[in-house]
Protein backbone atom coordinates (compact mmCIF):
# COMPACT_ATOMS: atom_id res chain seq x y z
CA UNK A 1 0.00 0.00 0.00
CA UNK A 2 1.00 3.51 -0.55
CA UNK A 3 -0.49 6.98 -0.22
CA UNK A 4 0.09 10.59 -0.69
CA UNK A 5 -1.61 13.80 0.29
CA UNK A 6 -1.94 16.46 -2.09
CA UNK A 7 -2.60 20.40 -1.99
CA UNK A 8 -5.76 19.60 -4.11
CA UNK A 9 -9.18 20.28 -2.45
CA UNK A 10 -12.21 18.38 -3.20
CA UNK A 11 -13.21 21.93 -4.35
CA UNK A 12 -10.57 21.48 -7.42
CA UNK A 13 -11.82 18.21 -8.97
CA UNK A 14 -14.47 18.43 -12.09
CA UNK A 15 -17.80 17.27 -11.68
CA UNK A 16 -16.88 14.36 -14.11
CA UNK A 17 -13.92 12.54 -12.75
CA UNK A 18 -14.05 10.61 -15.77
CA UNK A 19 -10.98 12.58 -17.03
CA UNK A 20 -8.98 11.52 -14.37
CA UNK A 21 -9.63 8.16 -14.57
CA UNK A 22 -8.98 8.02 -17.75
CA UNK A 23 -5.47 9.30 -17.10
CA UNK A 24 -4.09 7.23 -14.20
CA UNK A 25 -5.41 4.23 -16.49
CA UNK A 26 -3.49 5.76 -19.61
CA UNK A 27 -0.44 6.21 -17.29
CA UNK A 28 -0.37 3.11 -15.47
CA UNK A 29 -0.27 -0.49 -17.18
CA UNK A 30 -2.97 -2.52 -15.17
CA UNK A 31 -5.11 -5.63 -15.58
CA UNK A 32 -3.28 -8.69 -17.60
CA UNK A 33 -4.19 -10.26 -20.59
CA UNK A 34 -2.30 -13.20 -22.77
CA UNK A 35 -1.99 -14.76 -20.08
CA UNK A 36 0.88 -12.64 -19.01
CA UNK A 37 2.71 -13.22 -22.09
CA UNK A 38 3.78 -10.92 -25.01
CA UNK A 39 1.43 -8.48 -25.74
CA UNK A 40 -0.06 -8.25 -22.06
CA UNK A 41 -1.99 -5.02 -21.65
CA UNK A 42 -1.05 -5.12 -17.90
CA UNK A 43 3.08 -4.30 -18.70
CA UNK A 44 5.09 -2.53 -20.61
CA UNK A 45 6.06 -2.52 -24.23
CA UNK A 46 8.69 0.01 -24.17
CA UNK A 47 9.37 0.81 -20.12
CA UNK A 48 9.77 4.88 -19.48
CA UNK A 49 13.26 5.91 -18.58
CA UNK A 50 12.55 6.03 -14.69
CA UNK A 51 11.64 2.73 -14.87
CA UNK A 52 14.49 0.84 -16.51
CA UNK A 53 16.76 3.13 -13.87
CA UNK A 54 14.85 1.56 -11.25
CA UNK A 55 15.28 -1.87 -12.77
CA UNK A 56 18.75 -1.34 -13.35
CA UNK A 57 19.12 -1.04 -10.12
CA UNK A 58 17.32 -4.30 -8.70
CA UNK A 59 18.59 -6.56 -11.34
CA UNK A 60 21.75 -7.67 -10.29
CA UNK A 61 20.45 -8.86 -6.92
CA UNK A 62 17.94 -10.66 -8.90
CA UNK A 63 20.79 -11.67 -11.25
CA UNK A 64 22.42 -13.28 -8.44
CA UNK A 65 19.21 -15.30 -7.36
CA UNK A 66 18.89 -16.34 -10.59
CA UNK A 67 22.19 -17.54 -10.97
CA UNK A 68 21.59 -19.78 -7.64
CA UNK A 69 18.15 -20.73 -9.14
CA UNK A 70 17.60 -20.66 -12.73
CA UNK A 71 14.21 -22.42 -12.88
CA UNK A 72 12.73 -18.76 -11.74
CA UNK A 73 14.01 -17.47 -14.95
CA UNK A 74 10.13 -17.52 -16.07
CA UNK A 75 6.94 -16.37 -16.76
CA UNK A 76 6.68 -12.28 -17.48
CA UNK A 77 9.88 -10.59 -17.18
CA UNK A 78 10.25 -8.11 -13.86
CA UNK A 79 11.12 -5.05 -15.96
CA UNK A 80 7.87 -5.30 -17.72
CA UNK A 81 6.03 -5.34 -14.69
CA UNK A 82 8.40 -2.68 -12.60
CA UNK A 83 5.74 0.24 -12.67
CA UNK A 84 2.50 -2.10 -13.42
CA UNK A 85 -0.63 -2.30 -10.86
CA UNK A 86 -1.49 -5.77 -12.25
CA UNK A 87 -5.50 -7.10 -11.39
CA UNK A 88 -7.80 -8.25 -8.94
CA UNK A 89 -7.74 -6.61 -5.80
CA UNK A 90 -4.86 -4.36 -6.84
CA UNK A 91 -5.94 -0.56 -7.02
CA UNK A 92 -5.66 2.98 -7.61
CA UNK A 93 -8.11 5.53 -6.28
CA UNK A 94 -8.11 9.31 -5.79
CA UNK A 95 -9.45 10.07 -2.06
CA UNK A 96 -10.52 12.95 -0.19
CA UNK A 97 -10.37 12.76 3.43
CA UNK A 98 -12.60 14.74 6.26
CA UNK A 99 -10.71 18.12 5.56
CA UNK A 100 -11.87 17.75 1.87
CA UNK A 101 -7.94 17.10 0.89
CA UNK A 102 -6.99 15.01 -2.01
CA UNK A 103 -5.01 12.01 -1.73
CA UNK A 104 -4.02 9.20 -4.10
CA UNK A 105 -4.12 5.77 -2.72
CA UNK A 106 -2.71 2.45 -4.58
CA UNK A 107 -2.65 -1.23 -3.63
CA UNK A 108 0.01 -3.37 -5.57
CA UNK A 109 2.83 -5.64 -4.58
CA UNK A 110 5.91 -7.83 -6.62
CA UNK A 111 4.10 -8.84 -9.10
CA UNK A 112 4.68 -11.87 -10.61
CA UNK A 113 8.30 -12.13 -9.88
CA UNK A 114 7.06 -12.30 -5.88
CA UNK A 115 4.85 -14.87 -6.72
CA UNK A 116 7.30 -16.98 -8.99
CA UNK A 117 9.74 -16.66 -5.56
CA UNK A 118 7.16 -17.86 -2.94
CA UNK A 119 5.99 -20.54 -5.04
CA UNK A 120 9.60 -21.81 -5.79
CA UNK A 121 10.88 -22.12 -2.41
CA UNK A 122 7.86 -23.51 -1.37
CA UNK A 123 8.65 -26.22 -4.03
CA UNK A 124 12.22 -26.74 -2.39
CA UNK A 125 10.83 -26.93 0.82
CA UNK A 126 8.99 -29.63 0.38
CA UNK A 127 11.38 -31.34 -1.59
CA UNK A 128 14.12 -30.91 1.62
CA UNK A 129 11.69 -32.12 3.78
CA UNK A 130 11.46 -35.39 1.47
CA UNK A 131 14.88 -35.44 1.56
CA UNK A 132 15.24 -35.22 4.68
CA UNK A 133 12.68 -37.89 5.72
CA UNK A 134 10.76 -35.42 7.64
CA UNK A 135 7.13 -36.68 8.47
CA UNK A 136 4.35 -33.73 8.23
CA UNK A 137 0.95 -33.89 8.65
CA UNK A 138 0.63 -32.09 5.70
CA UNK A 139 3.15 -31.16 2.93
CA UNK A 140 1.95 -27.58 3.10
CA UNK A 141 3.63 -27.14 6.56
CA UNK A 142 7.18 -27.83 4.71
CA UNK A 143 9.81 -25.77 5.97
CA UNK A 144 13.60 -24.43 5.49
CA UNK A 145 15.60 -24.89 8.10
CA UNK A 146 17.34 -21.76 9.42
CA UNK A 147 21.26 -21.90 8.50
CA UNK A 148 20.89 -24.05 5.22
CA UNK A 149 21.57 -22.27 2.08
CA UNK A 150 17.94 -22.78 0.83
CA UNK A 151 16.77 -20.63 3.95
CA UNK A 152 19.59 -17.70 2.99
CA UNK A 153 18.36 -17.99 -0.13
CA UNK A 154 14.55 -17.64 0.09
CA UNK A 155 15.50 -14.61 2.99
CA UNK A 156 16.89 -13.01 0.14
CA UNK A 157 14.56 -13.80 -2.18
CA UNK A 158 12.00 -12.10 -0.54
CA UNK A 159 13.83 -9.46 0.83
CA UNK A 160 14.41 -8.40 -2.80
CA UNK A 161 11.25 -8.74 -3.79
CA UNK A 162 9.81 -6.48 -1.27
CA UNK A 163 12.04 -4.28 -2.04
CA UNK A 164 11.01 -4.42 -5.85
CA UNK A 165 7.39 -3.58 -4.71
CA UNK A 166 8.30 -0.85 -2.72
CA UNK A 167 10.25 0.47 -5.59
CA UNK A 168 7.07 0.02 -7.87
CA UNK A 169 4.84 1.60 -5.77
CA UNK A 170 7.02 4.42 -5.81
CA UNK A 171 6.77 4.46 -9.43
CA UNK A 172 3.25 4.45 -10.39
CA UNK A 173 2.60 6.77 -7.69
CA UNK A 174 4.87 9.00 -9.74
CA UNK A 175 2.72 8.47 -12.78
CA UNK A 176 -0.46 8.67 -11.19
CA UNK A 177 0.52 12.56 -9.51
CA UNK A 178 2.33 13.79 -12.98
CA UNK A 179 -0.80 12.10 -14.78
CA UNK A 180 -3.61 13.89 -12.76
CA UNK A 181 -1.72 17.20 -12.74
CA UNK A 182 -1.07 17.01 -17.28
CA UNK A 183 -4.81 16.07 -17.25
CA UNK A 184 -6.03 18.96 -17.73
CA UNK A 185 -8.96 18.72 -15.15
CA UNK A 186 -6.99 20.23 -11.88
CA UNK A 187 -5.21 23.36 -11.42
CA UNK A 188 -1.74 23.10 -10.29
CA UNK A 189 -0.66 20.91 -7.23
CA UNK A 190 1.89 19.57 -5.10
CA UNK A 191 2.11 16.25 -3.54
CA UNK A 192 4.17 14.47 -1.24
CA UNK A 193 3.14 16.44 2.17
CA UNK A 194 2.51 12.47 3.58
CA UNK A 195 3.64 9.59 2.30
CA UNK A 196 2.87 6.13 3.33
CA UNK A 197 4.50 3.17 1.58
CA UNK A 198 4.53 -0.32 3.66
CA UNK A 199 3.99 -3.36 2.83
CA UNK A 200 1.55 -6.41 4.04
CA UNK A 201 1.52 -9.86 3.16
CA UNK A 202 5.79 -10.34 4.03
CA UNK A 203 8.37 -11.12 6.43
CA UNK A 204 10.58 -9.39 8.65
CA UNK A 205 13.27 -10.26 10.65
CA UNK A 206 12.33 -8.01 14.11
CA UNK A 207 12.94 -8.10 17.86
CA UNK A 208 10.70 -9.13 20.07
CA UNK A 209 9.91 -10.32 23.50
CA UNK A 210 13.85 -10.15 24.08
CA UNK A 211 14.23 -12.16 21.42
CA UNK A 212 15.03 -11.86 17.30
CA UNK A 213 12.80 -13.52 15.50
CA UNK A 214 11.08 -13.72 12.03
CA UNK A 215 7.23 -12.11 12.07
CA UNK A 216 5.56 -13.27 9.13
CA UNK A 217 2.34 -10.33 8.07
CA UNK A 218 -0.21 -12.23 6.28
CA UNK A 219 -3.21 -10.27 6.13
CA UNK A 220 -1.52 -7.81 8.43
CA UNK A 221 0.93 -4.57 8.25
CA UNK A 222 3.57 -3.17 11.48
CA UNK A 223 2.19 -1.10 13.75
CA UNK A 224 4.97 -0.20 15.50
CA UNK A 225 4.34 3.15 18.46
CA UNK A 226 3.83 5.95 16.17
CA UNK A 227 4.40 4.37 12.70
CA UNK A 228 1.60 5.43 10.26
CA UNK A 229 0.23 2.74 8.02
CA UNK A 230 -2.82 1.52 5.26
CA UNK A 231 -5.84 0.16 6.24
CA UNK A 232 -7.77 0.08 2.91
CA UNK A 233 -11.30 -1.23 2.11
CA UNK A 234 -13.32 -2.39 -0.90
CA UNK A 235 -14.22 -0.23 -3.86
CA UNK A 236 -16.86 1.45 -2.00
CA UNK A 237 -16.06 1.68 1.25
CA UNK A 238 -13.17 3.99 3.42
CA UNK A 239 -9.94 3.40 3.82
CA UNK A 240 -7.75 4.55 6.68
CA UNK A 241 -4.43 5.90 7.73
CA UNK A 242 -3.81 4.36 11.17
CA UNK A 243 -0.79 4.96 13.46
CA UNK A 244 0.66 1.91 15.30
CA UNK A 245 -0.09 1.61 19.01
CA UNK A 246 3.20 -0.91 19.44
CA UNK A 247 0.99 -3.73 21.17
CA UNK A 248 3.57 -6.17 21.91
CA UNK A 249 1.11 -8.70 21.89
CA UNK A 250 0.20 -8.54 18.11
CA UNK A 251 3.99 -8.46 17.69
CA UNK A 252 3.39 -4.45 16.84
CA UNK A 253 0.94 -5.55 14.03
CA UNK A 254 -2.72 -4.47 12.94
CA UNK A 255 -5.17 -5.78 10.34
CA UNK A 256 -4.41 -5.04 6.82
CA UNK A 257 -8.08 -5.04 5.67
CA UNK A 258 -11.56 -6.50 5.82
CA UNK A 259 -10.47 -9.53 4.25
CA UNK A 260 -13.58 -11.57 1.98
CA UNK A 261 -16.85 -12.59 3.23
CA UNK A 262 -17.17 -14.93 0.13
CA UNK A 263 -15.23 -16.49 -2.89
CA UNK A 264 -14.78 -14.66 -6.26
CA UNK A 265 -16.78 -16.96 -7.72
CA UNK A 266 -19.63 -17.35 -5.28
CA UNK A 267 -20.01 -13.35 -5.42
CA UNK A 268 -20.15 -13.60 -8.97
CA UNK A 269 -23.23 -16.18 -8.70
CA UNK A 270 -24.51 -13.75 -5.89
CA UNK A 271 -24.07 -10.18 -7.11
CA UNK A 272 -25.36 -8.59 -10.93
CA UNK A 273 -24.14 -5.52 -12.74
CA UNK A 274 -26.91 -3.41 -11.26
CA UNK A 275 -25.51 -4.40 -7.58
CA UNK A 276 -22.41 -3.36 -7.98
CA UNK A 277 -23.49 0.06 -9.82
CA UNK A 278 -25.60 0.74 -6.39
CA UNK A 279 -22.52 -0.15 -4.07
CA UNK A 280 -20.45 1.74 -6.05
CA UNK A 281 -22.79 4.99 -6.54
CA UNK A 282 -20.51 8.05 -6.74
CA UNK A 283 -17.11 6.72 -7.48
CA UNK A 284 -15.66 7.04 -10.95
CA UNK A 285 -14.75 3.17 -11.48
CA UNK A 286 -15.32 -0.06 -13.19
CA UNK A 287 -18.66 -0.92 -13.32
CA UNK A 288 -19.13 -4.08 -15.59
CA UNK A 289 -19.12 -8.10 -14.83
CA UNK A 290 -15.28 -8.26 -14.99
CA UNK A 291 -15.46 -6.47 -11.69
CA UNK A 292 -18.06 -8.09 -9.96
CA UNK A 293 -15.78 -10.02 -7.61
CA UNK A 294 -14.49 -7.29 -5.85
CA UNK A 295 -17.94 -5.50 -5.60
CA UNK A 296 -18.24 -4.31 -1.52
CA UNK A 297 -20.71 -6.49 -0.69
CA UNK A 298 -17.97 -9.03 -1.46
CA UNK A 299 -15.40 -8.24 1.33
CA UNK A 300 -16.16 -7.74 5.49
CA UNK A 301 -17.65 -4.48 6.48
CA UNK A 302 -13.96 -2.26 7.20
CA UNK A 303 -15.33 -0.04 10.09
CA UNK A 304 -16.20 -3.34 12.13
CA UNK A 305 -12.66 -4.38 11.39
CA UNK A 306 -11.51 -0.94 12.67
CA UNK A 307 -13.20 -1.09 15.92
CA UNK A 308 -12.22 -4.86 16.86
CA UNK A 309 -8.45 -3.18 16.28
CA UNK A 310 -8.49 -0.44 18.95
CA UNK A 311 -5.95 -1.33 20.85
CA UNK A 312 -3.41 -2.14 17.67
CA UNK A 313 -3.99 1.10 15.94
CA UNK A 314 -5.82 4.50 16.13
CA UNK A 315 -7.05 6.33 13.30
CA UNK A 316 -5.25 9.29 11.75
CA UNK A 317 -7.49 10.09 8.41
CA UNK A 318 -10.60 8.37 6.84
CA UNK A 319 -10.55 8.35 3.33
CA UNK A 320 -13.51 7.91 1.02
CA UNK A 321 -12.92 7.36 -2.63
CA UNK A 322 -13.95 9.17 -5.68
CA UNK A 323 -12.02 7.21 -8.22
CA UNK A 324 -11.00 4.10 -8.54
CA UNK A 325 -8.86 2.11 -11.42
CA UNK A 326 -9.24 -1.64 -11.08
CA UNK A 327 -7.06 -4.18 -13.56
Amino acid sequence: MMATLTTLQARELPDDLKGIRSAIERAVPHGRTNNGGRGDRGAWGDAPDPVAEAWARLEPAHRRLLDRHPSLDRGAPPAQQLGTLGSGNHFIEVCLDDKDRVWFLLHSGSRGVGNRIGTQFIKIAKEDMRKAGVDLPDRDLAYLSEGTSHFRDYVEGVGWAQTYAATNRVLMMERIVSAVASSGDVPPFMAGETVVNCHHNYVAKERHFGREVFVTRKGAVRAGKGELGIVPGSMGAHSYIVRGLGNPESFESCSHGAGRRMSRGEAKRRFTVADHEEATRGVECRKDSGVIDETPAAYKSIDAVMAAQRDLAETVETLRQVVCVKG
